[in-house]
């Protein structure tokens, strides 16, 4: 009869019940193992001989159904934990799902095991203040072979209990620590998480911001709080955007035990433009874009198109690659070392202080002006002009006093990572020239940056009004000159109509401009691929992973977005 069972019940579903609601289901569970409480299924000097033997299909299988049946039973953490291959770290994570969670059931489907994982359902019930709800998820754990013992263990990671946990954040139930909002864009449009993906963390960090002062009432919920904010906000790298300081993201539900009243909260988001930008980015793995209003700096669209969830939109840090050159013209125009229609030197490569440079496929322009350089992105062109410059900051200095960029008090009303142009010497100075070496954006960054030069001065982003919450926003220290920024503006309606970034705009009218880039990255066979663009009175910028060449993968993002929003 136990072997009858046992085949019976293998792939299928076995019920326990925790938290004291009872153990009418042990038995059943009893036929299946074989036995009680021997969770190890063979002496330990068995286990030893096993060494470190490939697991069997079948040492495979036990160990994950002894796991679940423990866990699901409501043993003691300490006691699930001895099945995993790191019991302290384990025993406190089981025991929070009881106490934290407040999960008082839990019926647990093991899936087909494939190679060493065994995928599982969790169909289990959450009671807190007299109210309850159902809760469904999946998960899978992997088994190893344990390094003394030779056990079949489960390689613990707190994944193992829910897909979303990590060794910083818990499973929290309890009255939240915000009211739930209704964001609306800037013509009253509501914007949810299942409409607007991309912006899932964006309003998690709006609801923790500005959740009381809405008008809202908290309700009872199950959250993903993480350790490091309490459940507080939290900011990513940057300033935190007036919503709190850390390191962690704003805690997400989960499920929710009772509702709460909502409260309205007006954003700067125009839900067109967010529509476009929500599609163009799943175009690829790994893509985000931003946009924002140049007179203005109201931050129009956010998307991303992570694995991870990351907002790197507002949080990435990486080269920007040629965009950069919009900043460097600037300067270069600024202290009379270049002018739109002054001919500048573009050979096929240039070095300063021992870094060489070279341009795309080695081209070379002759005695052409300054904005067919720029149009056609001649690495070379600015980085002759360095020596006139005297000054290996000089740099950092214009990107901090005219575009706001590495001031790191941006409060846009979210996290945000402001920019970086580090203040270097030599050929790295040279390198951030044309946007590589130690220079740090986000499409957030290069949007403003582009609107910086659309609209000749620096306007903070920000997505919902200050007045809101008195928070006073950032400025630059100065205006971009007239005459440069008109320098700027007509080489950046060049490369859109006749430039590398043509074919991109191609289809956009009225007023328009455009800057592409390529970043190389180490260990990455293929460029990042960057595009800023302006369409009238909106700016966007995109990158994409390992997409290539600037007009290639980025391109067309932005254009969709400024199609849509300009």
């Amino acid at each position: 009869m136990r072997s009858g069972a046992k085949t019976a019940v293998i792939g299928g579903v076995f019920l326990v019940f925790a938290g004291g609601v009872g153990y009418g289901a042990y038995n059943v569970y009893d036929g299946i193992t074989g036995g009680g409480t021997d969770t190890g299924g063979s002496s330990v000097s068995s286990a030893r001989d096993a060494g470190t033997a490939p697991l069997t299909a079948a040492e495979v299988d036990k160990a994950g159904r002894d796991f679940l049946a423990s866990w699901a039973k409501g043993d003691d953490g300490a006691t699930v934990a001895q099945l995993t291959n790191d019991p302290n770290a384990a025993a406190t994570v089981v025991n929070d799902y009881r106490e934290q969670a407040h999960v008082t059931r839990a019926e647990i489907t093991p899936g087909q095991a494939f190679g060493t994982k065994v995928p599982f359902t969790v169909r289990a019930t959450v009671e807190f203040g007299g109210l309850s709800a159902p809760w469904t998820y999946t998960s899978e754990l992997t088994v190893v072979r344990g390094l003394t013992t030779g056990r079949p263990l489960v390689d613990w990671s707190p994944s193992v209990i829910h897909p979303r946990l990590t060794k910083t954040n818990q499973l929290v139930t309890s009255e939240a620590s915000a009211p739930q909002i209704e964001a609306v864009d800037r013509n009253g449009v509501e914007l949810t998480k299942e409409k607007y993906p991309s912006l899932g963390p964006v309003l998690d960090e709006l609801r923790e911001r500005y959740g009381e002062s809405s008008g809202g009432a908290p309700g009872i919920e199950l959250m993903l709080r993480n350790d490091s904010d309490g459940g507080t906000g939290g900011s990513g790298t940057g300033s935190g955007g007036g919503a709190g300081s850390g390191t962690g993201r704003a805690a997400e539900t989960l499920l929710k035990l009772s509702e709460g009243t909502p409260g309205r909260l007006t954003t700067t988001i125009d839900a067109n433009a967010q529509s476009a930008a929500e599609r163009s980015v799943k175009q690829f793995s790994e893509a985000s874009v931003a946009a924002v209003q140049p007179s203005t700096g109201e931050i129009l669209a956010i998307a991303n198109n992570r694995a991870d969830g990351f907002n790197a939109a507002l949080l990435g840090k990486q080269a920007p690659g040629s965009t950069m050159k919009i900043v460097t013209a600037a300067l270069l125009m600024e202290k009379g070392l270049a002018a739109a229609d002054r001919p500048a030197e573009c050979p096929p490569n240039a070095s300063y202080q021992g870094r060489g440079f070279q341009n795309l496929n080695g081209f070379s322009l002759d005695n052409r002006p300054f904005s067919e350089s720029f149009a056609r992105s001649c690495n070379t062109a600015f980085i002759k002009l360095i020596d006139d410059v005297r000054d290996d900051s000089a740099l950092a200095t214009e990107a901090r006093d005219v575009f706001g960029i590495g001031l790191d008090n941006w409060k846009t009303g979210i996290p945000t990572f402001d920019g970086s142009v580090p203040e270097t010497v030599g050929g790295e100075a040279a390198a951030q020239y044309i946007g590589q070496g130690t220079v740090q954006m986000n499409a957030l960054n290069m949007a403003s940056i582009t609107a910086t030069a659309k609209n000749g001065s620096f306007k903070q982003p920000v997505i919902v009004a200050p007045e809101l919450d008195g928070r006073e926003i950032a400025t630059a220290a100065r205006s971009l000159p007239f005459d440069v920024a008109d320098q700027l503006r007509r080489m950046m309606v060049i490369t859109a109509t006749s430039g590398t970034a043509a074919n991109a705009m191609s289809g956009l009218s009225g007023d328009k401009g455009a800057k592409t880039g390529s970043a190389e990255v180490d260990g990455q066979e293929t460029s990042n691929s960057w595009f800023v663009g302006y369409r009238n009175d909106v700016a966007a910028a995109a990158v994409v992973q390992a997409g290539g060449h600037g007009g290639d993968a980025a391109g067309p993002v932005v254009a969709a977005v400024l199609g849509a929003g300009g």
